[in-house]
């Protein structure tokens, strides 16, 4: 059975146990502590040595990280990777945006303001006016395409929707206020009540 290296409060992680879930490929989880520094030590990053999860490993020994491949990998020949030429670039443009403009404030800040010492909180306090700024503005892309589109690629839920919910749907642990966003909230809804779907607490 495939491994996923992982942590259980990283929206990464959650996306990948959900897409998992919701196309029917059993994992078994291997956690890694918030602050154990276990993915810096040998054994892990001889798999990844960027030293980070999520990773996917397979049955073969084969090791996948980051979560936009693995996502794009659990997802292939499936009914959550758009079929046409299209609808696949609609996807990864989403998925890139995820973690080029989305992830790197939104998931930075929930991370510093809810789970890192507070002592070291202080030393990147001048860093959360900058992530709210650019967090808010993601959100702000994202309200507008949810203002006239259901889904972000094609007419139907897909990984590009798995990408974005696994952090927006938890902004709020990073001072985000997501009630200044009804689309998205709206969106946020749709996702939560697709067959399949476990919250990010839920474990495999």
């Amino acid at each position: 059975m495939p491994i996923l290296h992982q942590m259980q409060d990283s929206g990464n992680c959650y996306k990948i146990r959900l897409a998992a879930r919701q196309v029917g490929m059993p994992l078994t989880l291997l956690d890694y502590p918030l602050h154990g520094g276990g993915t810096r030590k040998p054994d892990f990053l001889s798999k990844n040595p960027n030293g980070r999860v999520p990773m996917l490993e397979l049955d073969d020994g084969s090791c996948l990280p980051e979560s936009g491949a693995i996502l794009w990998y659990l997802s292939e020949g499936t009914q959550f990777q758009p079929a046409d030429k299209w609808g696949r670039a609609q996807a990864l443009q989403w998925m890139f945006f995820e973690q080029y403009s989305h992830e790197p404030y939104i998931a930075v800040a929930r991370f510093w303001l809810g789970f890192a010492p507070k002592e070291e909180l202080e030393k990147k306090r001048a860093l959360v006016p900058e992530w709210h700024a650019k967090g808010n503005a993601a959100l702000g892309v994202m309200e507008t395409h949810l203002a006239a589109n259901d889904w972000f690629a094609g007419d139907r839920y897909s990984i590009a929707d798995i990408a974005l919910y696994g952090y927006t749907h938890c902004a709020k642990d990073g001072g985000f206020d997501l009630a200044l966003y009804p689309a998205v909230k709206r969106w946020l809804a749709r996702v939560a009540a697709q067959p399949g779907h476990i919250p990010l607490s839920e474990r495999w």
